[in-house]
């Protein structure tokens, strides 16, 4: 959050943000949580954000395109990922599976919380170290947050235990594979996500 406003800034609400940008007013709002998009407060404790801020995620948004939204009765996948080698890499293998799943990448959490403010996917699958706003920062968010504090999360990453606890750790709930990570035991992950939440929809039989 920003403590004080510059005088030369001009700022809009999140509401006006949330219009200009496309996204839900609470999507909005987990940017401003996560630190994606600077705000400050008034006294009246309603969020103003600098609107050069929010010109520049639209610029950004026009770039770059939009993330496909999940897929109702798909098990949606959303892959975090900045390394574009890794996310190739993820393409090929996941495409090979012949699993009955839609997975949707994103480079950053921002574009992450885009998605999420859509409809919440299946499962998360996030690295650890990225620019901004880390893997850790994003768990945190979404753990703190009621609607999708249940969200599945996967995380790959290079960091080991120590330097995990160093940083805070991670929720007991959260599964951890190391990288390079080993995509037979991703796939029997997601193999068994998907086998509960067909045990799930079967209807109770008396």
């Amino acid at each position: 959050m920003i403590k004080r406003p510059n005088t030369q800034e001009v700022y809009c609400t999140t509401r006006e943000a949330a219009q200009m940008l496309g996204v839900s007013l609470r999507t909005v709002q987990l940017w401003v949580e996560s630190g994606v998009l600077q705000a400050w407060k008034t006294d009246g404790g309603h969020r103003r954000l600098p609107l050069s801020a929010v010109n520049e995620l639209v610029r950004q948004r026009m770039n770059k395109g939009q993330a496909p939204e999940p897929t109702p009765g798909q098990f949606n996948i959303l892959v975090l990922e900045d390394d574009e080698d890794m996310v190739k890499l993820y393409q090929m293998t996941m495409e090979s599976w012949q699993l009955p799943i839609q997975v949707t990448f994103v480079p950053s959490v921002y574009e992450a919380l885009i998605v999420i403010g859509r409809g919440q996917p299946d499962l998360l699958i996030t690295d650890l170290r990225m620019p901004g706003v880390d893997g850790f920062e994003i768990i945190r968010l979404l753990r703190n947050d009621e609607a999708i504090r249940d969200l599945d999360i996967v995380v790959v990453t290079a960091l080991n235990r120590a330097e995990i606890e160093e940083k805070g750790n991670l929720p007991a709930d959260i599964t951890v594979f190391t990288k390079p990570v080993s995509f037979d035991q991703l796939m029997g992950y997601i193999k068994a996500c998907l086998a509960h939440r067909k045990i799930m929809e079967k209807p109770n039989v008396d």
